[in-house]
């Protein structure tokens, strides 16, 4: 347990923004789940490259002008669109 009230507060902190991030997880991947359905119903290919292309430039945009490093928010990015894509694969029932 830590006495310190400064670092307890700032762990606080963390503890929420954690949690936050988790629903907002939960959320997108809800929407993307509805979204492989559709795809599979309507036959369209479970990757959209050009799409993922130009999410990838926006985001890094948005994590420069966030002081936030863009190759780690690529590289997050990109492992929440693979898993998008293994999602939608399964829908299709493969």
């Amino acid at each position: 347990m830590v006495s310190d009230p400064i670092l307890a507060s700032f762990r606080k902190s963390i503890d929420n923004i954690d949690a936050a991030l988790i629903h907002i997880l939960a959320e997108r991947f809800r929407i993307t789940q509805a979204v492989g359905e559709y795809k599979a119903k309507a036959t369209l290919p479970p990757a959209d490259p050009d799409r993922e292309a130009r999410q990838i430039a926006r985001l890094r945009k948005l994590s420069e002008e966030a002081n936030l490093d863009p190759e780690f928010s690529e590289k997050f990015l990109r492992f929440i669109i693979e898993e998008v894509i293994r999602h939608h694969e399964k829908a299709r029932g493969g």
